[in-house]
């Protein structure tokens, strides 16, 4: 239809190995009863117009028993992979993603995120710090942005913020924009630890 706004598909990016668990998929810890994957997720379907998963753990349906779980086509080459499957799983659309071990991102945030990418960005991450730490694991990419993604895996490239930087019209959010929606270090905040998941009060998932 003419106008309508475009699609935008909203991905859980449940990777990583989770070793600081003891293999234990972080994503599922419980933070203020709720897992955190799930906080996501909720987040994500604010702002999207829905929400898949990418994930290379076997179990990850099972997880996810009512979405769409979708594999790396070679598992192990980090979380530019991860966006590049998520792009290819979005079949033309742009998608929102954000990491499944970062339980307090706002849904009104990503909404903004989204908003600006329908301005015509190939990219939008907040950016925040000194130096600047860009927030690529929780940001926008319109479709454009996949053969750009392709080139540099095929390059050997694996960290995700070099996407971001090769796009020539990635729009940054700002911090003077972050604050709006709270402490950047907190909005931002993954939990990489069992002491950062147990300083939240939260519990690691049972075996």
């Amino acid at each position: 239809m003419a106008g309508a706004r475009p699609e935008c598909i909203g991905v859980l990016l449940a990777g990583g190995e989770s070793r600081r668990f003891g293999g234990l998929p972080k994503g599922l810890a419980i933070v203020d009863e709720m897992r955190i994957a799930d906080r996501v997720i909720a987040a994500l379907r604010a702002a999207s117009d829905d929400v898949i998963i990418v994930a290379n753990d076997p179990d990850a349906p099972s997880w996810f028993p009512t979405m769409r779980v979708v594999a790396d086509a070679v598992p192990g080459l980090g979380p530019l992979a991860g966006i590049e499957t998520a792009l290819r799983a979005a079949n033309g659309a742009a998608v929102l993603v954000v990491a499944w071990d970062m339980p307090f991102v706002p849904a009104p945030l990503l909404r903004g995120m989204r908003a600006l990418g329908d301005t015509g960005a190939e990219a939008v991450a907040p950016v925040h710090d000194d130096p600047p730490m860009i927030e690529s694991l929780c940001a926008y990419y319109a479709a454009s942005a996949l053969p750009v993604c392709s080139e540099l895996l095929a390059r050997g490239e694996r960290r995700a913020w070099a996407l971001f930087a090769q796009l020539p019209s990635a729009l940054a959010v700002p911090e003077r924009v972050l604050v709006e929606h709270g402490v950047p270090e907190r909005i931002f905040f993954s939990v990489d630890e069992p002491e950062e998941l147990e300083e939240l009060g939260g519990e690691l998932p049972r075996r």
